[in-house]
């Protein structure tokens, strides 16, 4: 029994994590367009950043946080303004 615990645990885990990923992805878009960039892949182009992966960033795919601060500087914002009422 307590192995369906554990299970049903990590899955939870996992949702929260999706859930978080996507909502970052959509902080992304948000931030970006606030800085004046209608188009992903010119924002990346712009700022030395892989098109492809950008534009899975603002899907939700999973950024490493030196990444996260790279585009974050690039788009004038800081980590504290990006994360301000995050779940």
């Amino acid at each position: 029994m307590a192995k369906k615990i554990v299970k049903k645990s990590v899955s939870k885990i996992e949702k929260d994590d999706t859930a978080n990923l996507k909502e970052i992805g959509e902080r992304l878009k948000y931030y970006r367009k606030k800085a004046g960039y209608t188009s992903s892949e010119y924002f990346a182009y712009e700022n030395g950043i892989s098109r492809p992966q950008y534009g899975k960033y603002e899907a939700g795919a999973n950024i490493q946080l030196n990444t996260l601060m790279k585009i974050l500087k690039a788009m004038g914002v800081t980590l504290e303004e990006f994360f301000k009422g995050f779940n």
